[in-house]
């Protein structure tokens, strides 16, 4: 069975865009919600002597006026409490509160407002840098519409990320940038995978518009980018359900980029490319070509 990619690309632009219109109100209306390491803040870490549930820590520390933080279970017995920036007399009184409830061993870290700026603009300018230096390598391994098509999968799929970040509310981590700038790597491998094929398939077009070599190529790689793909997602998603709470936000921010990547190689870049170049003269007047030696039906 062959699958029409590029043919159908309507369909698959229309579903990416609303997908990604939803993504995008999601952030205007709710925006991300950045961690501690981003915006600053006091984090606890904390281990009880029986297990106990984020309802009884979050009415613990409420009277403080911490019933926002986020709090996570850390294994059976242990929590992570995110919080505002608190002084020492604070923390205190953070501590005291817990102990009544049987902590027995904390952790407190303090991450200040400025570092967390400098790591916001680090981790955009990685991904800028990341996303230039991709899409010249293509350009030059390739040739430069493979390139624009490749970074465009590329932020077709952070978009997606973001979205669904905000939609979900789950909290932004460095562990989240971490699974970002992987995304980017598995993502183009697909699609590279794919220009590749199409590359070689290329010098042979003579019965075939560039739309349908394409289209003939993404079919070709077809199996090998679903194997891949499902070796890849099968042990994320593993972590992401019996993993710890700093596993789980690793294994889902790569989780959504595996198969959001996986969706645009096959989707979006491919047919992408394919609009890109019939626009070409050479493949104009192939097409044109193609159909005037193509019987018509009576």
């Amino acid at each position: 069975m062959k699958i029409d990619f590029v043919g159908r690309r309507a369909i698959w632009f229309a579903l990416s865009s609303a997908v990604i219109a939803i993504g995008i109100a999601a952030l205007i209306i709710k925006g991300l919600a950045f961690g501690i390491e981003f915006k600053g803040g006091t984090l606890f870490e904390v281990r009880f002597e029986k297990s106990i549930s984020v309802a009884k820590v979050r009415t613990a520390i409420e009277p403080f006026g911490l019933g926002e933080s986020v709090i996570q279970k850390a294994g059976a017995k242990g929590v992570f409490i995110r919080t505002i920036e608190l002084n020492s007399n604070r923390q205190q009184e953070v501590r005291d509160a817990l102990n009544k409830k049987g902590a027995k061993d904390f952790n407190i870290q303090e991450v200040g407002a400025s570092w967390g700026k400098r790591l916001t603009s680090g981790t955009i300018i990685a991904l800028l840098v990341s996303l230039v230096v991709v899409s010249g390598f293509i350009a030059i391994r390739f040739e430069y519409k493979m390139g624009a098509a490749a970074v465009l999968a590329l932020i077709h799929d952070t978009l997606v990320a973001l979205g669904l970040y905000a939609l979900v509310g789950r909290e932004v981590t460095t562990s989240t940038v971490a699974a970002f700038l992987t995304i980017l790597g598995y993502s183009l491998y697909d699609t590279i995978v794919i220009f590749d094929r199409v590359r070689e398939n290329t010098p042979g077009l003579k019965l075939k518009s560039y739309s349908d070599m394409v289209n003939f190529s993404v079919n070709q790689s077809l199996r090998r980018s679903i194997n891949t793909s499902l070796t890849s997602i099968i042990p994320v998603l593993s972590l992401l359900l019996f993993g710890g709470e700093t596993l789980k936000d690793f294994a889902f921010a790569l989780l959504i980029g595996l198969v959001s990547g996986a969706y645009s190689s096959l989707f979006i870049a491919s047919p992408v490319l394919a609009a890109w170049k019939e626009t070409e003269p050479k493949y104009v007047a192939l097409r044109k070509r193609l159909a005037k030696a193509t019987p018509k039906k009576s």
